[in-house]
């Protein structure tokens, strides 16, 4: 899968750029027009209250009766899970709630507004899949039944896992795309937190290698070997420059060195003398894709798939659609592709292609069929982890990442993406805090392993904080800035600790050194000009508020740049009439 950047994103130290870091809050973008605001609001405080008085009585009288909701958990076998963690989510909520299931598997929820909610539920590795609840004003509800259930149970209820059946899952998707629409007014789920974070976790995940040995090679010229070293094979092509053997055996030679640039010419020699040799056009297709010239490669690929189409091709077209700005063209290749050979390499391709261009449950849709047929796909479930958190599915995204940590324990990216997530979901989440524990002592020279699990159990404190547990937090975010000195988020929240003592000159100090690390780091500018006022310090304060503001500015128009350069694909699901041809 070719890497898919957007132009000026850089990689900071402990975190990428532009992901927002709990705790904290954060403060206005424009500090002299906040502090008008709150000025009207006080003096309006008086009317206000008045106001209040002399409509409680009819407020009261509008008040909706609450509802009880309550249900069993209970695992695929019909058994009560007990002890098993339930959570009630709705846009009447202002955070989730949780309760836990009693010995026979029963949960309540008292005092439940009406409206839409989701409930779900985990217990180890089993979990529940979201169930939708619409709650009236009755108070009546009936119980709802979640089924819980881990990865082995979920392979044994299917059907067989061979390939006709992932072929006729890939041949007739629930769904389908059929346009594509503007990205730059992106709504979702969450705080503007959790959507950048989402956005730069799906531009990670897109990126993410496959354990094994990847796409299908190409076959060999005449089933031949190369034989003889460079220096050979350049001679004999010397000796007959416009000869095909020898110069596809140096291309080939240059391509399997990954010098595609120096595999270019001689494959095109080979070509000009043989242009029926599907071996040496399909080389010299891959060589063009990975030199950078998409245009070029295109032409060979079509040539290519005229005279024998393959599932590699459509894949290989599909990258090069996407290069060229093409995504309806080449979310159709991807399609094709697993349609053809449903592996793990076309299932993430298709899949991942889905999730760029934010088509979030359609991804997870597709994952869901390829960690299936692939269940020790590590990358196919964080893949998997980052749609379900794009749909502020936050619980389930951390126990998916967690499995994939748990698939190849020694690999870096599952932990580094539940380290994410943890910090920009709203709640505390499963799994996390013994996943990242896990990860310090599997690494205890990386400062991100120390800085996530660092953040992860601070986080798990809530609002009661042992002071034991956060003398732990310090010394492992001492140790993250001490490993790296760039470590300009270890710093911050080091400040942010000092600052909840009132250390002030402490805080000071460590926030300049966030700064040092990283002049663009907004919330550090704007954590040291409140340090800075605390201590009488006015005028920095206010050249510090002024930084703040202008690079959030900056930050503000560069997430929109990124917006702007992705397309959301437009998705057409069954019984629903597309306004536009797929194709």
């Amino acid at each position: 899968m070719f890497v898919r950047e957007l132009p000026g994103q850089a990689e900071m130290s402990c975190k990428p750029r532009g992901l927002s870091l709990l705790p904290g809050r954060v403060r206005p973008a424009a500090h002299t027009r906040g502090s008008r605001v709150l000025r009207r609001i006080r003096s309006a405080v008086p009317f206000l209250l008045a106001a209040v008085v002399l409509a409680s009585p009819s407020l009261s009288a509008q008040q909706t009766r609450e509802a009880t909701l309550s249900g069993v958990a209970r695992d695929s076998a019909g058994k009560a899970v007990a002890g098993a963690q339930v959570v009630l989510r709705g846009e009447n909520l202002p955070a989730s709630r949780e309760t836990t299931a009693d010995t026979a598997g029963h949960f309540t929820f008292a005092g439940v507004g009406a409206g839409a909610y989701s409930l779900t539920a985990s217990s180890g590795t089993l979990r529940s899949a979201p169930v939708g609840v619409s709650v009236s004003a009755s108070g009546e509800q009936p119980p709802v039944n979640l089924i819980l259930e881990g990865p082995d149970v979920q392979r044994s209820a299917s059907a067989p896992r061979d390939a006709s059946q992932a072929m006729q899952f890939a041949d007739n998707p629930d769904f389908a795309i059929a346009a594509v629409t503007d990205w730059t007014a992106a709504g979702g789920h969450g705080s503007d937190s959790s959507l950048r974070t989402s956005e730069a976790l799906t531009r990670e995940a897109v990126k993410l290698e496959s354990g094994d040995s990847g796409a299908a090679a190409p076959k060999l010229h005449g089933g031949a070997e190369l034989e003889g070293s460079e220096s050979e094979l350049r001679a004999a092509a010397a000796k007959d420059p416009k000869g095909f053997e020898a110069n596809y055996k140096l291309g080939r030679f240059c391509v399997q060195a990954g010098r595609y640039r120096d595999a270019i010419p001689p494959l095109q020699a080979a070509y000009r003398a043989d242009p029926g040799s599907y071996d040496n056009e399909y080389e010299l297709a891959r060589a063009l894709i990975m030199a950078g010239d998409a245009a070029r490669a295109r032409e060979h690929l079509q040539r290519l798939l005229a005279r024998r189409p393959s599932a590699d091709l459509h894949r290989m077209e599909g990258e090069l659609d996407e290069k060229l700005g093409d995504p309806l063209s080449a979310v159709h290749e991807f399609q094709e592709a697993a349609s053809e050979d449903p592996s793990e390499e076309n299932y993430f391709a298709w899949g991942s292609e889905l999730l760029f261009h934010r088509a979030i449950w359609q991804a997870k849709e597709v994952f869901d069929e390829g960690a299936r047929l692939y269940p020790e796909s590590a990358r196919m479930l964080t893949a998997r982890g980052a749609a379900l958190f794009a749909g502020a599915q936050y619980d389930e995204a951390a126990l998916d990442l967690c499995r994939a940590s748990d698939l190849n324990p020694e690999s870096t990216e599952p932990y580094l993406f539940m380290g994410k997530i943890e910090i920009a979901a709203p709640d505390p989440l499963p799994c996390v805090v013994a996943k990242l524990a896990r990860f310090e002592k599997l690494q205890p020279a990386s400062s991100l392993a120390n800085y996530y699990y660092a953040m992860a159990v601070w986080k798990q404190q809530g609002e009661t904080r042992d002071p034991l547990v956060m003398e732990r937090v310090k010394a492992m975010l001492t140790r993250a800035v001490t490993l790296d000195p760039q470590c300009a988020e270890g710093y911050l929240q080091l400040g942010k600790l000092s600052a909840g003592r009132q250390e002030w000159e402490r805080a000071i100090g460590l926030y300049q050194k966030a700064i040092e690390a990283n002049a663009d780091l907004s919330e550090a500018h704007y954590r040291l000009a409140v340090a800075y006022e605390r201590v009488g310090e006015d005028a920095k304060a206010r050249e510090q508020f002024q930084l703040h503001d202008a690079i959030a500015q900056e930050e503000a128009a560069e997430v929109q740049r990124q917006r702007k350069a992705v397309k959301q694909f437009v998705v057409v699901l069954p019984g629903q009439a597309a306004k536009q041809q797929a194709r």
